[in-house]
Order: structure tokens, then C-alpha cells, then sequence
């Protein structure tokens, strides 16, 4: 059956039904089309019965806890499921510690060993404390030095100034015959 110069989509094309299709059964609707409606109809009718029994049983009981998808149904043991414990503020244990993870206990270390290294670097004890010690001490005395000799010689170029100055004065005394 031709159905024109365009080809029709992946997805299909319409179908739609006639009246007398309908009346008749075999209507072009899918097939899981019924199957559907039959499942809904089930579904709702297990969420009515729900909402009555969760009525019922909370009155009677608070403290069962709702089950999800096909817990209530199937009974399993799965060492994985953690349940959640509700505890009293009275039970509490305070004495109680928690175990810390591998990072956590890892982080904590690495901050105390920082610690106790930064509190030798003060005392000078480390090998990096030490060096800097050192080097200190040898600009200081480099420093120290250069001071020294700077007064050396603020000290000895005054003389040198003033002989220099008078030798000056004597030249231009003879010049002039004064």
C-alpha cells in the first residue's frame, strides 16, 4: 500500500479507529493497551486498602515503621540494611566513642605531626631551623663587618679631607703671592 512521495517516521504512523472497529474488539490500540487499564484498576484498589489499614494500624501500633515497595511483602535478611535506631536523649551514652574513618584518623595525624614540627622549628631543633640559625648569624657578622668598616672610613677621610683642603689653600697662597 503506497503511502506517498514522503516516507512515514521510525516511530510510525497513526492508525486510527472506526466505529465499527470499536464496537467490534479489534480496534488498533496496542495490545498492553488493556493491561494497562487492568493494573491501574489493581493499583488503585491496593491503595485504598492501604489507606485503610494505615488508619487501622495507626491507631492500634506507632511504632511500626512503613515498609517500601515489596519490603511488607517478602521477608529479607540483608546484612547490608542498616536500620535506623531511634534513641533516646535519656539512653544516650556520652562515655561512648565513635570510631573515626581511615581519612579522618590520617587528617587528624597529619595535623598533629605539623604540629610538633612547627614547635621544634621554634626551639631550633630541626635540621631547617639550624641552617636558617646559621645563615642568620653569618649575615649578622657580614653586616656587622660592613658597619665597621664604614666608620673606618667616615673616621679616616676627615684627616684626609682637611689635609687636602689645606694643601689647597697653601697652592693658591703661592699663586696669588698673598
Amino acid at each position: 500500500m503506497g503511502r506517498g512521495k514522503f516516507k512515514g517516521k521510525p516511530t510510525g504512523r497513526r492508525n486510527f479507529s472506526t466505529p465499527e472497529e470499536i464496537a467490534a474488539g479489534t480496534s488498533g490500540r496496542p495490545r498492553t493497551f488493556k493491561k494497562n487499564l487492568a493494573e491501574e484498576e489493581k493499583e488503585e484498589e491496593e491503595e485504598e486498602i492501604e489507606e485503610s489499614e494505615e488508619e487501622e494500624s495507626e491507631d492500634e501500633s506507632e511504632g511500626k515503621a512503613k515498609h517500601k515497595g515489596t519490603e511488607g511483602l517478602i521477608q529479607i535478611e540483608n546484612p547490608n540494611l542498616v536500620k535506623a535506631k531511634n534513641i533516646k536523649a535519656k539512653e544516650v551514652d556520652l562515655g561512648k566513642t565513635t570510631e573515626l574513618s581511615r581519612r579522618e584518623r590520617e587528617e587528624i595525624e597529619k595535623q598533629k605531626a605539623h604540629e610538633r614540627y612547627m614547635k621544634l622549628q621554634e626551639q631550633g631543633k630541626t635540621e631547617q631551623a639550624k641552617k636558617d640559625l646559621e645563615r642568620l648569624a653569618l649575615i649578622r657578622q657580614q653586616r656587622a663587618d660592613a658597619a665597621k668598616k664604614r666608620e673606618e672610613e667616615k673616621a679616616g677621610t676627615f684627616p684626609l679631607l682637611f689635609v687636602y683642603c689645606l694643601c689647597q689653600i697653601q697652592d693658591w697662597l703661592q699663586k696669588y703671592h698673598i
